[in-house]
Formats: C-alpha cells, structure tokens, sequence
C-alpha cells in the first residue's frame, strides 16, 4: 500500500492518458471537471503565497500535468458531446447556460473574450517573462559561482555552505530554463482549446442534423450550450494556471508572499491613497458622471488614508516615547564623567592595554556591526574565525570592535597591537563590482580598488547589480568587501598575535591527546620560547600548524642533534610535506619559477656564518639578476589563481625566502623536499646567471 501511495502521481498521469482512449460517463466527466476546477486554483493560492518560485519548484511539470488532465477531459467530454446528443453532463451543461442565458451570441462573444484574455494577454506575457528571467538567470550563473568562490576562500562561509548555495544557483537555472518550456505548453493549450471548441460546434451540428435531432435551430441550440460549457470548463481552470505562471515568474523581485507585499507596501504610501480619493471627488463635480459611485469611492480612498497615515503618526510617535525613555534610563546608568573615573589611579591602568586585534569604523558603518539593528559582522567574524582555525590550526583572539569619531563616515581601520595596519572605506548603498580581465559591457559607477586584493572595481547601485554579473563582473556585498579586507589583513600579520601564551594553549590543547609527547619535549628539550618561534616563522610563511604533535617530535628531533631553530625549522617544514603539498597545490598541479644551479651555487657560497648567526652576503650584480628576472617572471601568475610560488632546495630555502619577502611578501618559497611526489610541478621560469631583456631596476643589498 506504501509502495502504491509513493507512485500515486506516476499511476494518475497513465490514467490521465488513457481518459483520451476510455470513455467516461457523465457522473464520473463531471467529478474529475471540479477536482480540476478545484486544483487550478490551489496552484494559483500557492503561487500567490510564495516568497521566491524555488519554494514551488514542481511547477513545471505540474503545469504539464494539469495540462495534459485538461486536455484529456477535453477529448471526453467532445466524445459524449459528439455522441450523447450534446449531453455531456451536468457541469458543462450548467455552466454553458450560466454563460449564454438564452443568447447564444452573447455566450460565443464571452467565451471567445476569455480564450483571448488568455491568450494574448496573460500566458504570452508569461512567456515573455519566463523567457527573459530564463537567459538573465544563465547568463549571471557565473558571476554568482565566483561571489561564492570568494566567500568561501575569504573564509566567509564554510564548504556546507557554499556546496548549497551553488545547489541553490544550479535550481533556479533549472527552475527557470524549465518555465521557459513550460509557458509554451500554456500556448499550446490555449490553441488547442480553441480548436476543440469548433470541433464541437460543427461535428455536433452535422451529427444532431444528419441524425435527426431537431430542427436547425434546436440542434444549434443543444450543441451551442454544450460546446460553450465545455469550453468554459476547460478555459477557467486554463486561465487560472496560465495566471498561476505569470505569478510565479515575477516572484523574483518580492520579499515574501504577494498578499503581505501588497498590503504592506500600499499602507506605506497614505498619501496617494489620500491624492486619488481626492481626484475620484472632484471627478464626481464635473457634469454628466456617476456621481454617486465616484463619491463614494472618492469618500473610502480619502478616509482609509487619513486613517493610515493617523496610524503611521501614531507608531512613529510610540517609537520616539520608546526612543527617549530608553535615552532616559541609559543617561541614569551613564558612568561617572571621565575625570571622575580616572581619578581612581587603578582605572588609569585600563589605557596601558594593547588589543591585539582592533577594528574602527566610522558612524555610517555601524548598522553592519550592530546586531540589534541587524548587522552580521560579528557572526561573519565568527565564521572566519572558526575556518581558520580548521585550516592553521591557530584560533584568532578576539577583535574588538568600536567607533570612531576620528574616522570619515564610510572608512574603517584595522589594528594590530594598537598599529594600524590596514585602512578602507566602503559605500553601504552600493555593491562592489570587480573588473574581469575583458568584460562584455561597461557598468557605470564609482572607480575605486579593492581594498583586500588591489583589484580595479567600481561601486554600482543595486539595480545594476544583474546587469554587472552579465557582463562578467564579479559583485559583492559592502560587508563581504570590509570583511575579506579585515580576514585578508589578520591573515597576513598571524604570526604576530601568536604570543607565549597562546603557545602554552596550544601545547595545553595537545596534552588532551598526546600526553606523554608534551611531559617528553615541553619545555625538557623544546622551551616555549624557541616553540613560539618555530611557530611563528611557519605562520608567517603559511604552513599551518594544526599538526603539532608532528612538530613537536621534529623539533625534539633536531634540537637533539644540535641544529638552531632555522634549521629545525626547516625539518620540520619537510614531516609536513602532506600538508604543504595541500596548502598550495591545486588539481594535483604546482606552478612554480626556479633556480638555476649555478644561481643555487653562488647564494651557496654567500652564505655566511658569524656570532649573530647565519646570513646571505649576496653581492649587488646578483641580487639585481635574481630581482629583475623574478619580477618578469611573476607576471605569468597573474592570470593563474595559484599564489607565486619559487621552488629551490632544501639548503637555501630558508635564506631565500628571508631576502626575497623584503621585495615581494605574497611570494612563498617552498622546498623540492616539501613537496610530495604525486604533485606535477610546471616551471613557468627559470633564474639564471644572464642578465634579462628588462632590467631597469638597480638593487644593491647585502642580506
């Protein structure tokens, strides 16, 4: 029985075909007429009580379902009309003489009005709808995948979900690509119905004629009521679902169902209500019009404003009583005045304290940080937060946020250790469009760069938004701007907010899982002094360092064989190979530019030992080939989504990348051993001893 419920639709639709084979008694035409009647204008309730078309997303091929029922009720009913002597039961009989009422003129003229109401009106406007909302829909597929591309690389959202949201762009492209379909099955139908209607009229003249029926003038009456019945029947529940599809394909631009949308947003406007009720009575003053009718109309328009808008006053006036008493109680429990305050010489020791994370934001920022007035900011930095922590294995201290009267309206600052670090401004009415490398069109707007990344962009109103992802822009939302530039800044300046102790934390996380590692190495052989720094140099060069235990037996490994903590550093960027392979390889796949070895010989022979340590003594002929070649050959990474990567052996690695950083920090130098051996590596340059073609920058340092 289970089994048969959950195919119930499969089974309708075969007996749906086979009503245009079986014939139908008029008991059981007239049953199925008012289920269709009845269904028609549940879809359109439904239709008309959505917030957006996915909420309905069978629609479709619902609408192929009623069809194909009407269809099949249509044959029916022409097969009793055509061979019961115009008697195809009561429904239709009882609507064709609703319809005509002794004037079969006046019922073709009604009947025909509706079939071209329909028609022309309502299901070609439909489809044009469904046609346009169908291409725009595909065409904005891609700009919407890279938006949550980016959330998902920023550390916006999680894997979860951005995997629904791109579900959720996959089934709107579905859901529209089949409506343009299925408005033409609407169009189909309204034809088929009109020829239906003459196929009745004439075949049911010739029968009732030849066989004898009556006289003309009885066999046109008999079959001109059946014939208009039926097509009522069928054209009502037509027009309903053909109704149902325009509604459903406008939905887009509505915040919820259609009756909440039209009540809420004709009470905001009194004022016109009031204006037209005006107009109705002053029309009901001019001369030969229906007085009365435009008065009293007139009359309700004018007095349901008045109405609204006395309510309006009425809520705007309760809401700043509620304002000023709130301002009232918060004034009683202000604190103390300032000299007050710090006349407790304790309370002066609160402004020695150095945040480690610091966010400043001027007045037109804070409704997206204030969650009582809606903002998402600090959920979003939770998010962010919580990702990085996944990823690096290093959880972020938390971020104070607060205004500043110092700041322009739209600017925000970000600090660390009380530094500022990085500055923006960010227009909150506006959506962020970042220039692909060709777009199709231009997007008017304000020029600006995008603060995280240094990408061309400019700021467009929302209603250009479609248009931009058209033509290939990528858009973002003014909180998704200001929080990719903040996560994008920590990011950078991570290895700074590791302090002694957070390490002692995370040696205290580990010793819930490796006990007796943390009792062998901590602080015995690895001190947290030289673990804060080993920790640090792998965050500043973006290893994560979730894998502690791995580093931890490293470290004791090296430090027992005498090495300083670079070289321990570098054994242990070598037990993490897994996990560097992971961090920057893409698709199996690793760009990289090299080094020649006779260029990996000589900084071999620059490195010098002394009583501060190891360093490179490079002289300044190297160092301007090393620069210049490099700078040609990182502009291959530019239309790649790879991070420049150099790849050099284990020996130098540390020591280049401390030269190199000072003139490209988003450069990362990685080792041959670092990487594992399923990774394909391509070599888009090699450095050489040569002097390159573009060597206009002079660079003499001795590192």
């Amino acid at each position: 029985m289970k089994r048969l419920f959950n195919n119930a639709i499969s089974l309708m639709v075969v007996v749906i075909v086979l009503f245009l084979i079986i014939p139908l008694p008029t008991f059981m035409l007239d049953f199925l007429l008012i289920i269709n009647i009845g269904l028609s204008i549940m879809i359109l309730m439904i239709t008309m009580n959505i917030a957006e078309p996915l909420e309905f997303s069978i629609f479709p091929s619902l609408l192929l379902v009623t069809t194909l029922f009407r269809l099949g009720m249509n044959v029916s009913s022409t097969r009793l009309i055509l061979s019961n002597g115009g008697n195809a039961g009561s429904v239709i009989r009882a609507f064709g003489e609703l319809i005509t009422r002794g004037n079969i003129v006046i019922g073709v003229v009604i009947f025909f009005i509706i079939v071209l109401v329909q028609f022309i009106v309502i299901t070609k406007g439909a489809e044009r709808v469904a046609e346009v909302a169908a291409r725009f829909t595909l065409d904005a597929m891609p700009g919407k995948q890279m938006a949550i591309d980016a959330d998902l690389s920023s550390g916006l959202i999680n894997e979860s979900e951005a995997r629904m949201r791109r579900h959720k762009i996959q089934k709107e492209a579905d859901f529209y690509g089949a409506m343009d379909g299925a408005t033409k099955i609407v169009k189909g139908d309204a034809v088929m119905s009109l020829l239906i209607t003459l196929i009745n009229f004439l075949g049911g003249v010739i029968i009732g004629m030849v066989g004898g029926g009556g006289t003309f003038s009885e066999v046109l009456s008999t079959y001109s009521i059946a014939t208009i019945g039926d097509g009522l029947v069928s054209q009502i529940p037509a027009l309903l679902i053909s109704t149902a599809t325009g509604m459903i394909v406008t939905r887009s631009v509505s915040d919820g169902s259609l009756n909440k949308d039209v009540i809420k947003q004709f009470k905001a406007q009194p004022n016109a209500i009031m204006a037209t009720g005006v107009m109705l009575l002053f029309l009901a003053l001019i001369p030969n019009t229906p007085h009365a009718a435009l008065a009293v109309g007139g009359a309700l328009l004018l007095g349901g404003g008045f109405f609204l808008n006395r309510q309006m006053e009425q809520t705007r006036q309760k809401e700043e009583a509620e304002a000023a008493r709130a301002g009232a109680e918060e004034e009683k429990a202000a604190p103390p005045s300032e000299s007050d305050y710090y006349k407790d010489i304790n309370n002066v020791y609160s402004l020695l304290t150095v945040e480690p994370i610091e966010m400043e934001f001027g007045y037109s920022l804070i409704p997206m940080v204030d969650e009582s007035h809606g903002g998402r900011l600090i959920n979003r930095i939770v998010i962010f937060r919580r990702q990085y922590a996944q990823d690096m294995g290093f959880v972020i201290p938390s971020i104070r946020l607060h205004d500043s009267s110092a700041l322009g309206t739209n600017q925000y600052v970000v600090r660390i250790k009380g530094e500022e670090v990085a500055r923006g401004e960010i227009l909150v009415d506006y959506y962020l469009a970042l220039e692909p490398p060709n777009p199709l069109g231009e997007i008017d707007g304000i020029e600006t760069i995008e603060p995280a990344y240094g990408i061309p962009s400019r700021w467009i109103l929302p209603e250009n938004k479609e248009m931009a992802e058209i033509y290939g822009y990528t858009v973002i939302d003014p909180l998704s701007v200001m929080l990719t530039h903040l996560s994008e800044t920590v990011k950078k300046h991570t290895h700074e907010l590791l302090s002694r102790a957070e390490t002692i934390s995370l040696v205290e996380n580990l010793k819930r899982t490796s006990p007796e590692l943390v009792e062998e190495v901590v602080p015995n052989i690895v001190p947290y002094s030289m673990l804060e720094k080993i920790l640090r140099s792998l965050l500043k060069e973006g290893v994560p360092i979730k894998d502690l235990g791995t580093i931890l037996e490293t470290a004791a490994d090296a430090i027992g064989q005498g090495r300083d903590v670079d070289m321990a550093t570098e054994q242990i960027r070598g037990a993490l190979s897994r996990t560097i392979t992971r961090r920057f390889c893409e698709d199996g796949q690793l760009r990289v530019v090299t080094l020649d070895a006779e260029v990996e010989k000589k900084i071999i022979t620059s490195i010098t030992r002394n009583e501060q340590g190891v360093y490179l003594a490079i002289g300044p002929e190297l160092m301007q080939q090393i620069i210049s070649q490099l700078a040609l050959h990182l502009k291959k990474f530019n239309d790649l989504s790879q991070t420049p990567i150099v790849l050099v052996s284990q020996v130098i690695r540390g020591y280049f990348s401390k030269m190199i950083t000072q003139f490209y920090p988003n450069l990362y130098v990685l080792a041959f051993n670092e990487i594992t051996s399923n990774v394909q590596i391509q070599a888009l340059g090699n450095i050489t001893l040569e002097a390159p073609v573009m060597a206009d920058r002079k660079v003499g340092v001795s590192v």
